[in-house]
């Protein structure tokens, strides 16, 4: 089945401040982190199960390079994005989602 992907004006949010912080730390990282989270993105699209769920109806998708976890949800044909999540941050800060 052929999944779509919608990211959330939020997620789109933290995704550009996770860009930006890792970019001025050093020039070229923050591409590195874009790439990571492609990958991650397209197992996702591929095989939307492969990662825990944690918080129902949630699953967390952890990227390896980078303190983050993508927070998403799968509905029907797509796959819901909530947050690019800094795992560093309090974890009651997660996105409650819809």
């Amino acid at each position: 089945m052929k999944y779509f992907l919608h990211i959330k004006e939020e997620a789109n949010i933290d995704f550009i401040e996770a860009y930006e912080y890792y970019e001025s730390k050093s020039i070229g990282l923050g591409e590195r982190f874009i790439e990571q989270i492609d990958i991650f993105l397209e197992l996702i699209l591929q095989n939307p199960f492969l990662f825990p769920c944690k918080q129902s109806p949630c699953r967390e998708a952890f990227i390896i390079d980078f303190p983050y976890l993508i927070v998403y949800e799968v509905e029907e044909k797509s796959i819901v994005v909530y947050a690019f999540f800094n795992t560093w941050k309090n974890p009651k800060g997660k996105p409650n989602t819809k």
